[in-house]
């Protein structure tokens, strides 16, 4: 077996992509564990993770590490976050928006085996509603958002959470932008929203094939 590390906190194994399980014994999606030397390590499925995508596509730095305090916005039901909460381990946080309350259920159940999460049922459109549960500035915002508004989501959280020089992970998903639009037309239009707000991309890539009509951008600010 094959076993390296591809970034901090993230490891391949045989080409798989899996995270140090940081509650041994648990799972969140029924994803498959393996024991290495002891330690138990969840697969991580790019079909069922956006970020995980972006790591086989080619994504060059996660913007996330060891230790790091995350805004994670629209964290459903959990299966990100969870990858999220193995890679910034004990000494990190996640902090998990999600308006949805059926959603939510499930999230809660995924953060209450795991410390370092923080459920918060709110709208990401409205971040000072959750300014109580957030503990001074973040090193990351990762935002997966199907809204119309995705730019203005990230510039407002991003100018009340955001630590200066910190980094953003945004998920830009086309149709939930403009229908009308070409998916090339919907992404050239945002990249251009995100530069006039003042963010710096740092990469960007489609994400097929694990997700179609979705553009995933690393920023920093």
């Amino acid at each position: 077996m094959e076993f390296i590390q591809a970034f901090p906190g993230i490891f391949k194994i045989d080409d798989r992509l899996a995270t140090l399980n940081l509650a041994p014994g648990r799972t969140v999606y029924g994803e498959r564990t393996v024991d290495i030397d002891g330690k138990e390590y969840r697969m991580w499925d790019p079909f069922r993770s956006k970020l995980a995508g972006a790591i086989k596509k080619g994504l060059k730095a996660t913007a996330i590490k060891k230790g790091d305090a995350i805004l994670y916005l629209g964290a459903a039901s959990g299966t990100t976050p969870s990858h999220v909460s193995d890679i910034v381990g004990r000494k990190g946080i996640v902090y998990c928006v999600e308006f949805a309350e059926r959603p939510m259920r499930d999230l809660i159940n995924v953060c209450e085996t795991r410390d370092n999460m923080i459920p918060i049922l709110a709208d990401s459109r409205k971040p000072a509603e959750y300014h109580k549960y957030i503990d001074g500035k973040v090193d990351c915002v990762y935002q997966d958002v199907a809204q119309k508004d995705q730019v203005r989501i990230l510039d407002i959280n991003a100018e009340m959470y955001l630590k200066k020089g910190g980094e953003a992970l945004l998920c830009i998903k086309s149709q939930s932008i403009d229908v009308t639009k070409t998916s090339r037309l919907v992404y050239h239009e945002v990249l251009k929203e995100l530069k006039e707000a003042e963010f710096e991309v740092l990469q960007q890539f489609e994400l097929s094939p694990y997700d179609l009509n979705h553009l995933f951008v690393h920023l920093k600010r």
